[in-house]
């Protein structure tokens, strides 16, 4: 992992710009010379923002920028000249990217549209020059606001993978041949357990020019939503998915247990989960003929729609992206 070049989690210390300070003078020119305050207010400090970007799809370029520092707003002037803003760092970030508050673990703020901008620490406010404070009673006040802090600490970016169709199974089950048989994708396929180190996206062309977005998610093992495997890691790149795929072989002891292990790991990391659409994807049935394809039917979960296919022949992946875009569309 240490060479990849998909990064789906940094911690950034982020320092937004000060407010520069008020002015305190006063006017003071040939033949006037008691002109009143005219102090100017000092500039907004800099804002750092995080801005979507549809082109991007990891947070490798934030990798090994640990700290991003903002400008400070500059001080007012007299003559009534406010001081000039703090330029702002914006940071591009792809879609499905969340902030937190690395101390109290606090979602912040998600960034899911193309050129969507949200400030992710905001500059402070300039400080009023003397010039705002002048009364009836206090016509030379000798006295200004100090710009305020920008705000600060430590952030974690974390990328949620967005498709339309997220993978689910265990690994080893075929997930990584599907994607490579239904789209251009070509993911790391071997007869290995964790093959696939990392989500990665395919397109998949359906009838008419049409397509959907199809997700690799990396293989779940039981546990995985208490950090076994790879975990916590990757749970959370199905958040982001329409529907989800779960795929058990037809290999297995008992595909209904399996599914039904699947669907407890996504239900103790998040319940929501739960509210996507489902379908079940029996891989690898080129093995099996007619008859025990019917005797496998009986056993499975009946609320939720089942096919078998085969990514090595094609069996059924007409049929099956038929469901998915149905199911997508419905």
């Amino acid at each position: 992992m240490a060479d990849s070049n998909f990064i789906d989690y940094v911690k950034l210390y982020c320092k937004a710009g000060n407010g520069g300070k008020g002015s305190v003078h006063l006017r003071r020119e040939k033949y006037i010379p008691k002109g009143g305050p005219d102090g100017g207010n000092g500039g907004r400090g800099g804002n750092i923002i995080l801005r979507g970007n549809a082109q991007m799809w990891t947070l490798i370029h934030l990798k090994f920028q640990k700290h991003v520092i903002a400008e400070n707003g500059e001080g007012g002037s007299g003559g009534l000249k406010d001081g000039k803003d703090g330029k702002d760092i914006i940071l591009e970030v792809p879609l499905g990217t969340v902030a937190k508050d690395a101390e109290t673990g606090e979602t912040l703020l998600e960034i899911l549209d193309d050129g969507q901008k949200v400030i992710l620490a905001k500059g402070g406010r300039g400080g009023l020059g003397n010039n705002n404070f002048k009364s009836p009673t206090n016509r030379t006040p000798r006295y200004a606001q100090p710009g305020e802090e920008g705000v600060e600490g430590w952030f974690i970016l974390e990328l949620k993978i967005m498709a339309d169709v997220g993978l689910v199974g265990f690994p080893n089950d075929g997930k990584s041949t599907l994607v490579s048989t239904v789209s251009a994708a070509k993911p790391k396929i071997a007869d290995y357990a964790f093959t696939t180190l990392e989500p990665s996206l395919g397109i998949v062309r359906y009838r008419d020019d049409r397509s959907f977005v199809i997700a690799d998610i990396p293989g779940i093992i039981e546990g995985a939503h208490e950090g076994k495997g790879l975990g916590l890691r990757f749970l959370r790149h199905i958040e982001r998915n329409s529907m989800l795929l779960f795929m058990v072989p037809a290999d297995s002891d008992d595909i209904a247990r399996d599914y039904k292990i699947l669907l407890n790991e996504l239900k103790l990391y998040n319940p929501e989960l739960l509210d996507k659409d489902r379908i079940l994807a029996i891989s690898k049935s080129d093995m099996l003929d007619d008859e025990l394809r019917r005797e496998i039917a009986k056993h499975l979960p009946r609320k939720v729609p089942h096919i078998f296919i085969s990514s090595v022949t094609g069996y059924n992946i007409t049929e099956l992206k038929d469901m998915l875009w149905n199911t997508l569309n419905a």
